[in-house]
């Protein structure tokens, strides 16, 4: 039987218990771990490290929905890169930074450059494979989370029959089993694209709509990938 000590006693105690589960609730927040997030690419992701463009969109996005958590954003996109030219530069541009996550948007180039481009030429699509497999392994092997974007596109309108967009298509379902088999977190960017594109591109305009060029991301483009990496990231982050 309680006597009316021990009852108060035991409210006592479940008052200091809650106290403190709430003082280590805020504690959790405030101390949890720092996030560095590298976005590696092509000339979509360097463009998208200027005002407007989809990198930044997302640091602001980041900062302003969770301000108790340190954040930092790394643009680290290169025009012309293609998948080599990321593994060339992976140490110094991204592990050297110290990721917790690393964003590959890669695979335009490795394509449009078979098709577009004097004195240019594309990746095959065993090399594409392989280098993305090393590249995703290197960055798993510093502990940091890889997210691995198919490529979005070449020309507005996703069903086309043009060899171009054809051979993207190879190449992102190259991407898709490789997340599948890597571990490393899929954002299909390119059903992405099409979902919206049949829809919202019904006169089959090769450009703009969410790009400048068929290729590079205009305002709404860049808007359009940052939600689309805010969902993808929040799943990961656990925020």
């Amino acid at each position: 039987m309680y006597t009316p000590d021990t009852m108060l006693l035991f409210a006592f105690l479940v008052l200091l218990g809650g106290c403190a589960t709430e003082e280590q609730s805020a504690y959790d927040l405030e101390h949890q771990a720092d996030v560095r997030i590298v976005f590696l690419g092509d000339s979509i992701t360097e463009a998208g490290a200027l005002p407007g463009g989809y990198v930044m969109l997302v640091e602001d996005s980041l900062q302003a929905t969770f301000p108790n958590r340190s954040i930092t954003v790394i643009g680290a996109g290169i025009s012309g890169n293609k998948v080599p030219d990321l593994e060339a530069r992976l140490n110094t541009d991204v592990l050297e930074k110290e990721p917790t996550h690393v964003v590959i948007y890669i695979g335009i180039n490795d394509v449009w450059h078979h098709f577009e481009f004097d004195h240019t030429t594309g990746t095959e699509p065993d090399i594409y494979e392989t280098g993305l497999r090393n590249l995703i392994a290197s960055i798993q092997g510093v502990g940091a989370t890889v997210l691995l974007c198919t490529p979005s596109v070449i020309g507005e309108d996703p069903g086309s029959d043009a060899p171009v967009n054809q051979r993207l298509m190879q190449y992102a379902s190259i991407s898709r089993q490789i997340a599948e088999s890597s571990g490393a977190h899929l954002c299909d960017l390119r059903t992405t694209f099409e979902e919206y594109l049949q829809e919202h591109n019904t006169n089959k305009r090769y450009e703009g709509i969410l790009t400048s060029d068929g290729v590079h991301l205009n305002e709404a483009g860049n808007r359009f990938v940052a939600a689309f990496m805010m969902q993808h990231l929040r799943a990961v982050l656990e925020l």
